[in-house]
């Protein structure tokens, strides 16, 4: 068995665990929601695996290098660490419901890893702008940065219909009705802003140094630098607008949104739409 193998595993058994946890919103039924737990944790675990044996396999290679290099393993990583988040997230606040909306990310994100034309799924040899220390490092804090935005967008969209909802019979509001008050979701989009915010902005500086090393200036204008500190004044304009202005509710979960798709297009859209010093991440 090979590291592809069990990231495909992970994919199904992702997608399984979402249709669990959408059922456990449309149903209520709390049972339903330990077992999507469980199928979670256990593909979270069979991902694990398969990121470290693709490491492996890098080093039978001869080449030796962190699965972190490309876009097929960054979007794997990517959803690694949105379940990792997910789930420490569902310990903490004890609520199930907010994986039928935070796992189906995840589910886009491997289905696009596994059946993508587009990118390639070999391991290659590092071109010598990936040849660093810092690569584990800087990698490692933009997708901690970028999943719990997508946390937070997911978050945003759950806030969104808990609001809009009203409090009649039909389906709609049974089911919204099993989602957490207002005022859980807008801290809990809240705190994963703050934390996302956080690790980009240690993202971006490692990057910065990286950037020096590699190249011989900490910053140069690159398509992937600027839209990342576009994303990266986003969030800050949001959370001072939070602290200053006290903005919450309804504009706090549209920003979320939003910012998450500048994030998209920071992560994915600069990579094959702009030529740049990043563009070796589109392979």
């Amino acid at each position: 068995m090979n590291s592809s193998t069990l990231l495909g595993i992970t994919t199904f058994t992702y997608l399984f665990s979402a249709l669990l946890y959408v059922a456990v919103v449309v149903f209520k039924a709390p049972k339903i929601g330990k077992i999507a737990t469980i199928f979670t944790a256990f593909a979270w675990i069979i991902q694990t695996a398969g990121l470290l044996l693709r490491w492996s396999e890098s080093y039978q290679m001869g080449i030796g290098h962190a699965p972190l290099t490309n876009m097929y393993e960054s979007v794997v990583f990517f959803s690694w660490t949105l379940i990792l988040l997910y789930l420490i997230i569902e310990v903490k606040f004890k609520t199930k419901v907010i994986g039928a909306f935070a796992v189906p990310f995840a589910v886009l994100a491997m289905a696009y890893a596994s059946f993508s034309t587009d990118i390639s799924k070999t391991i290659n040899p590092l071109v010598p702008a990936l040849q660093s220390n810092w690569l584990i490092s800087h990698v490692v804090t933009c997708f901690v940065g970028y999943a719990s935005f997508a946390v937070a967008a997911a978050l945003g969209i759950m806030y969104l219909l808990k609001s809009g909802s009203k409090p009649d019979n039909n389906t709609t509001s049974d089911a919204t009705t099993r989602l957490p008050s207002l005022i859980i979701l807008d801290s809990i989009i809240h705190s994963t802003m703050v934390f996302g915010f956080i690790w980009l902005t240690a993202g971006i500086i490692t990057g910065a140094v990286w950037a020096n090393s590699a190249w011989g200036t900490y910053w140069s204008w690159d398509p992937k630098e600027t839209w990342s500190l576009i994303t990266w004044f986003f969030y800050a304009v949001t959370l001072h607008a939070r602290y200053t202005r006290g903005w919450s509710g309804k504009p706090i979960a549209l920003l979320a949104i939003f910012g998450f798709v500048s994030v998209l297009f920071t992560y994915y859209g600069v990579n094959f739409l702009l030529s740049g010093l990043h563009s070796y991440g589109s392979g």
